[in-house]
């Protein structure tokens, strides 16, 4: 456990450590939520970081027909 103090405006400094575990840089997105009295902070995940996470797990042809099925449903 680490502490943290909080500053007058509300903000805490996430410790380095977690920072570099959770690969938590200048510009990312958290999100800050509260369940049964504990506060959870989270990191969202960019379009970044979900590039190419579904490389080779399906062709083209495969992709054209689950985009063809999507716009049929939408129609």
């Amino acid at each position: 456990m680490t502490e943290v103090s909080v500053t007058k405006k509300g903000q805490i400094t996430i410790p380095i450590k977690l920072r570099k575990k959770f690969d938590i840089q200048e510009g990312s997105k958290v999100e800050v939520t509260e369940k049964d009295g504990i506060i959870i902070i989270r990191k969202l995940q960019s379009i970044f970081d979900l590039a190419g996470a579904s490389a080779g797990k399906a062709d083209v042809k495969e992709l054209k027909q689950i985009l063809d099925k999507m716009r049929e449903e939408d129609a």
